[in-house]
């Protein structure tokens, strides 16, 4: 759910701006954005696909530009019924802003659906009738590449269709890579709390929490889009992300997620639409878009702006894991995140070249610039690296994945 609610959100951010430079589309000439050219529209964005699971669909309204607070369209009716007069229902999670089914579901081949929608003012939204597109598998592996001078690991999808039915394609991906802090101590420096000297004296004790070894996860924030329409095969060759020897992000263990979605043609037209016009060359050209219509409808005014697309596809996905060596047998490891040099801070307090109070603010602040990574046998001195050196957790999470595998 992580992945989804995240590239929904990039999808948004991509329409609200999109939305707002469309209510401009007659200027000719540089304009300056009024705040009184706002329209609260409804925006939707629903992909049922053939996976079993609890699927989601989220409903908003455009806000200002400006503005950071999205605002959800709380209260609605939210359903997808189909052929065989099935009903799923959907309801409203408040942590995320997305509408979940009550049940699991999926769709399946040979029937239409239709996403329908009420909100609390009593508008009745529907969308056209969708079917399942066909399924095409994918295979994801890394290959070394060199890319304008740059040597570096590509992330290549393939897949092939034999059947000639699929044609249009969207991508996303999630990329997990693990974090190890090179100058970690299993020991960190605190206030001693029963010190009854002038200055606070200070005690070496074990770490309470994993601090060595941590693991980021990020998630692809484009539309990735591809056609094979008009093409002798239907075959995607795709190199989806190509990541820099020298990025820290192979030093480890890398892993990434794969997510193809089969798209019909509308729905592939749509999404294109989209991408093109929120290009900032397309936006401020003097040729002005106009509103990019999806495939949903108020049912009782045709004529009303709704933003987003009802769509159902099948996707296909695929994981793969690489050690920096698997890939490099040879080359240098990449360089950390940062440059991990140690600080011998004087801890004493009124000689000069004392530091006790730097140090005193280092222990006590909740996001320290430098973390402890040693001290002289009589502490009459303290080492400090910078934190992402010694504490993953300043970078990263220290919750392994329930997926990873070393």
């Amino acid at each position: 759910m992580k992945f989804k609610t995240h590239y929904i959100n990039q999808f948004y951010k991509i329409l609200f701006f999109a939305i707002f430079c469309f209510s401009v589309s007659s200027c000719t000439e540089q304009y300056v954005f009024q705040s009184n050219t706002f329209e609260s529209i409804l925006v939707v964005q629903a992909n049922i696909t053939n996976e079993l699971k609890k699927q989601e669909i989220k409903v908003s309204r455009t806000y200002r530009l400006g503005e950071k607070e999205q605002e959800f369209e709380k209260g609605a009716n939210v359903y997808v019924t189909d052929s065989d007069n099935n009903n799923y229902s959907f309801e409203l999670e408040d942590f995320s802003g997305l509408y979940v089914s009550k049940d699991p579901f999926q769709a399946v081949p040979g029937r239409s659906y239709q996403l329908n929608i009420t909100t609390k003012d009593g508008k009745s939204y529907s969308s056209t009738l969708q079917t399942l597109t066909s399924v095409s598998e994918i295979n994801v592996e890394p290959k070394v590449v060199t890319v304008d001078g740059i040597k570096g690991a590509e992330i290549l999808v393939t897949s092939n269709d034999p059947t000639a039915s699929s044609k249009f394609y969207r991508f996303e991906y999630e990329e997990t890579y693990k974090v190890i802090s090179p100058s970690w101590n299993p020991d960190k420096l605190i206030v001693d709390p029963n010190g009854t000297g002038q200055y606070p004296s200070y005690l070496i004790v074990p770490r309470d929490k994993e601090t060595r070894v941590c693991y980021t996860t990020k998630k692809s924030d484009d539309l990735i889009l591809v056609s094979n329409a008009g093409q002798n095969e239907d075959r995607i060759n795709l190199p989806i992300r190509f990541i820099d020897i020298k990025s820290p992000i192979i030093n480890e263990r890398y892993s990434i997620l794969v997510r193809q979605y089969v798209q019909n043609s509308e729905s592939y037209t749509y999404y294109k639409t989209l991408k093109t016009l929120s290009t900032s060359s397309s936006l401020f050209s003097q040729v002005q878009p106009g509103f990019n219509y999806g495939n949903i409808k108020n049912n009782d005014d045709p004529e009303e702006k709704v933003v987003g697309y009802f769509e159902v596809s099948s996707v296909s996905s695929k994981r793969i894991f690489f050690n920096f060596r698997d890939l490099f047998p040879t080359d240098p490891y990449p360089p950390f995140y940062t440059e991990c040099r140690t600080q011998l801070l004087a801890n004493c307090w009124t000689s000069k070249g004392c530091a006790g109070y730097t140090i005193l603010a280092l222990i006590q602040s909740p996001v320290p610039e430098k973390v402890y990574y040693g001290a002289l046998d009589d502490m009459s001195a303290i080492v400090f690296v910078p934190s992402p050196c010694g504490d993953c957790t300043s970078i990263s999470s220290n919750i392994k994945p329930a997926f990873w595998i070393d």
